[in-house]
């Protein structure tokens, strides 16, 4: 009986598929706050406190951006923004892989117990005027016009009782200018009503999130002037640094975006771009990631202070941000590791611990202490 099989193999897939990802997301949600007559009503009840720890162990370098949402996840706790529009609505922008997408996930991660348990659009795939159906469903009498059928899911824009949903505009310069404006009536009033009238999103109790590139050339080259001759040797105060950037960034916004749409935002955040002394922490931490995918091994990876500088020196680039320090961990430890898992390491029913070292300027494993 293929078919029957087939069946089987499919189910056996998506199971594996499912623990895979529980393990990685194991633990990572912030409990419920208990419910406390001294406290404030409200419909939510998450501790800001903990899904901002939580956070913050996941994204480093941007203590502006984290402290923007620790201030929109306060106002939403406490149950006083208003109802008829979604809960905030912000806009990262900065240069790639400087934790822009990564803090969306980290929060769905805190708050809701999985980085997938969000709405994620990316806009890159909408960059023709006739994409604006898949925002807001094909109008009457085309195909589809009755079903109402979006990219939108409305079981995580509503969130969960107590938590908000999430929503994500990923890479939002890319998409045409229709379908930007569809988001007008989002920002404006909380819902969309699809083009057929048979359906209508709404975002009231959502958190809405976009991310773009918009003035990363430029504030790129704004930070290599810095070094240069005569300006390092009269660096600007960080404020003053910072108010610079922003300027950059929200220029490049308003030459991409009407007035009308920006005005709609509620935070606009420029992320910083990632520097050397946090190479430590983002190689620590991808080591972490990787151990809870090891857990299932029964195995432990150690990477000492050789192996981090080693990785760091091949691996970081400024402009690839954190993207280009994961190829480089992918390349030069977890492919060497996973020949060592198969070829070298030992079965055994007790934690083992394999560490890491460099031998002519390669990484390569050795077993360490039973753990």
């Amino acid at each position: 009986m293929p078919f029957l099989n087939e069946m089987l193999d499919e189910s056996s897939r998506k199971r594996m598929e499912l623990e895979r990802l529980a393990a990685e997301n194991q633990g990572a949600a912030v409990p419920v706050q208990s419910l406390d007559a001294a406290a404030i009503e409200s419909r939510y009840r998450f501790d800001v406190d903990g899904i901002m720890a939580a956070v913050r162990s996941e994204i480093l370098g941007q203590d502006e951006a984290l402290a923007a949402l620790e201030r929109a996840l306060q106002i939403v706790r406490a149950d006083i923004a208003d109802p008829r529009r979604p809960l905030h609505t912000a806009l990262f922008l900065g240069p790639t892989g400087v934790g822009k997408t990564e803090m969306v996930r980290a929060l769905a991660r805190a708050l809701h117990g999985d980085a997938d348990a969000f709405c994620r659009i990316d806009m890159n795939t909408l960059a023709q005027e006739h994409y604006a159906a898949a925002l807001t469903g094909a109008p009457p009498g085309y195909v589809g016009s009755k079903e109402g059928t979006t990219l939108f899911d409305q079981s995580l824009i509503e969130g969960t009782i107590g938590k908000p949903g999430i929503v994500l505009f990923d890479e939002l310069e890319k998409a045409s200018d229709e379908v930007v404006q569809t988001l007008l009536n989002v920002f404006d009033n909380g819902r969309l009503t699809v083009a057929s009238g048979e359906r209508t999103y709404s975002f009231r109790n959502s958190l809405v999130f976009m991310t773009s590139n918009l003035g990363a050339k430029r504030i790129q080259a704004h930070e290599r002037a810095k070094i240069r001759w005569p300006r390092r040797l009269l660096p600007p105060s960080p404020q003053r640094d910072r108010k610079v950037l922003t300027k950059l960034a929200e220029h490049a916004l308003l030459r991409r975006f009407t007035p009308e749409f920006v005005n709609r935002i509620d935070t606009i955040t420029v992320f910083n771009w990632l520097d050397n002394d946090i190479l430590d922490s983002l190689i620590d931490m991808e080591i972490k990631r990787a151990n809870r995918r090891l857990a299932k091994h029964g195995v432990t990876l150690y990477l000492d202070h050789t192996v981090k500088q080693y990785i760091g020196r091949i691996g970081f680039d400024r402009k690839f941000g954190a993207r280009s320090l994961r190829r480089a961990i992918r390349q030069h430890v977890e492919a060497p590791l996973a020949v060592f898992l198969l070829n070298d390491l030992q079965r055994s029913n007790t934690p083992q611990l394999v560490e890491a070292y460099i031998e002519t300027g390669m990484v390569k494993f050795r077993h360490g202490a039973s753990g």
